[in-house]
């Protein structure tokens, strides 16, 4: 079988999927292609048309997360309780969607950074649908206390609903253990300190990875904290995604170092 693989969202030219699905196809033995689709939220409909004329799966990145979910025949447990979907698959005449950011980003803490989300008390910065997964996989692996920060209080609202240690607002007194920045590059204000609560045992993550150090992290290391951009997390979700669509695994690690 030739794969045909891509990545669809909007802006679109920068993503590092394709070269992740190439890798990933290499070590499962496998052969096929990948290509980026720019395709915005006005357009959103359009993606089930390019399953299965155009592609066999694809990974979906914003805008088209909670888009891609409402065109689904049948999603995962992960997926419904998130209202997102990361990866799509064509199978057997159906659509099959699940999310894997947040399983890839506990996968990637791990790696990168020695650490579990386990008793961690918990910041995330943006309410879309990366902070939906990521929330969602934080409170099933243990974190204490997830605290998110968003502009858009409806869903700010959506996610803290959910669950009974995440909060829409500061934990007074309490220290950040993981402050994770989800909010897209090109809509974020200028950080002009960090926020109270950090120190310099606390872990920073900016799920971007272009440019490798934003100016945000840049702020957060210079504080002296553990820093790490999103690559990490990018590529060991991409693993989880692809072991579903080949049906056999492929190692986060050995992705992760192939992709260097």
């Amino acid at each position: 079988m030739q794969w045909r693989l891509g990545v669809v969202g909007a802006p679109i030219a920068h993503s590092r999927s394709p070269e992740l699905h190439a890798a990933g196809l290499r070590l499962a033995g496998l052969e096929g292609s990948s290509e980026r689709v720019e395709l915005d939220a006005s357009r959103g409909a359009a993606l089930r048309d390019l399953l299965p004329g155009r592609f066999d799966a694809l990974s979906v990145t914003a805008p088209l997360k909670s888009i891609a979910f409402e065109l689904c025949d049948e999603v995962d447990d992960v997926a419904q309780r998130t209202q997102s979907v990361n990866s799509l698959l064509w199978r057997e005449g159906r659509l099959f969607g699940r999310s894997t950011d947040g399983a890839g980003f506990v996968d990637a803490l791990a790696y990168v950074a020695h650490a579990t989300p386990a008793d961690r008390h918990v910041v995330i910065l943006g309410a879309g649908g990366a902070a939906s997964a990521l929330v969602d996989a934080l409170v099933h692996h243990g974190a204490s206390s997830v605290v998110v920060h968003g502009r858009n209080e409806a869903h700010v609202l959506a996610i803290t609903q959910r669950y009974d240690q995440v909060y829409a607002h500061s934990l007074v007194y309490r220290p950040i253990d993981l402050i994770i920045n989800t909010v897209p590059a090109h809509a974020r204000d200028h950080e002009a300190a960090v926020l109270q609560g950090v120190s310099t045992d606390t872990v920073v993550v900016d799920i971007t990875y272009e440019p490798e150090r934003s100016a945000w992290l840049a702020l957060y290391e210079e504080f002296g904290c553990q820093v790490a951009n999103g690559r990490a997390m990018l590529v060991f979700q991409a693993a989880r995604q692809l072991s579903w669509w080949f049906n056999q695994p492929v190692e986060g690690a050995a992705l992760f170092e192939v992709t260097r």
